[in-house]
């Protein structure tokens, strides 16, 4: 779906981000009526879900609840939205994220945006599902470092937890725990930024230098090769000359095959100027900083994809595609209070 998208899909998009203020008048708006982001899909939010963890509101407001809450790890210290912080489009201002013990981790933690329509998940892909993925930080020492059936017993411990995955699954398990915070992750839709007014036909926000950098983005620059129209991601996995001898082996360290060195997940770009620092590893500080390296063609390892390679931006363009980018930006879902305790 592109420009033509319909405006009726727009007034749904502003009615719903109009009933998700803080007035403690109105009930909190529900989770499960997300409106999905142009040009990504079509349906409804809860086609996105599996057969055996249907999306229902119970299931992600727990799920919610869950991921907000210290007690998965092993010190009761770190939660989820510990390294997924919501102003940072549920990623971490950090290069690399502190769990328990302040232990650090190796890798910069991905935002959480639109992860629904996603088919594969961590930047190397180990997790077919968000069900699966789910379960691997509680579990992951560097992280919140707790067996999850440790985990659950601590949940089980409050009675109001119980009584929740009552009514959301029956019984609470290391598995329907994993389903709820799944259940939320999948609520965590963003399609309000000026780009997505843009595909809808209303350019108020969306002016000259930013239209100048989505024609950069979309053409010459060859951005989007790997960031296409609308989802902004092919969901592929790619050297996008970060990689450096002797570093991250990323996708390899799953496929074990020679030519996925170096290779890791293409992220979708919706909110990206709120998510710094970038790559995998969080090494590079700005987006100012992720444009110079491509337009230099990457950092000089020889598997680097043919498609990256030296552009000679002007200052000027170099600009554009940074205003284009800062247009990605949703607002909304950054301050969304469905998303908070």
């Amino acid at each position: 779906m592109k420009r033509g998208a319909s405006r009726a899909g727009l007034a749904l998009l502003l009615a719903t981000s109009a009933a998700c203020g803080d007035s403690s008048n109105e009930p909190r708006a529900r989770l499960v009526d997300m409106p999905l982001p142009t040009g990504v899909a079509a349906g409804t939010l809860a086609d996105t879900a599996p057969a055996g963890n249907a999306l229902t509101e119970a299931r992600a407001e727990l799920g919610r609840r869950l991921f907000l809450d210290g007690r998965l790890s092993r010190t009761g210290t770190v939660s989820c939205s510990s390294c997924h912080k919501q102003e940072s489009a549920f990623s971490d201002p950090a290069p690399v994220s502190t769990g328990v013990d302040g232990r650090t981790g190796t890798r910069n933690a991905p935002a959480l945006v639109n992860l629904a329509w996603e088919r594969t998940f961590f930047w190397d892909g180990r997790a077919a599902s968000l069900e699966e993925q789910a379960g691997a930080p509680i579990e992951n020492p560097l992280e919140m470092d707790s067996p999850l059936a440790d985990a659950v017993a601590r949940v089980a411990a409050d009675p109001s937890y119980t009584s929740a995955f009552a009514d959301a699954y029956g019984v609470l398990t290391d598995e329907t725990l994993r389903f709820a915070l799944a259940s939320f992750v999948r609520t965590l839709v963003s399609g309000g930024s000026p780009y997505d007014h843009h595909l809808a036909g209303d350019d108020s926000a969306f002016g000259a230098a930013e239209a100048r950098g989505e024609a950069l983005f979309f053409g010459a620059a060859g951005c989007f090769h790997c960031h296409p129209q609308g989802a902004l991601t092919n969901g592929g996995y790619f050297d996008n000359g970060t990689f450096v001898a002797g570093g991250d082996p990323g996708r390899q360290a799953i496929t074990h095959l020679p030519g996925d060195l170096g290779k890791f997940k293409v992220p979708a770009l919706r909110n990206v100027a709120a998510s710094a620092p970038y790559m995998h590893d969080g090494s590079l500080a700005t987006l100012a900083d992720v444009i110079d390296q491509y337009d230099h063609g990457g950092r000089g390892d020889p598997a680097t994809d043919p498609e990256i390679r030296p552009l000679g931006l002007t200052p000027a363009e170099k600009a554009d595609l940074l205003a284009f980018l800062s247009a990605l930006t949703d607002d909304g879902f950054l301050k969304d209070p469905r998303f908070r305790p």
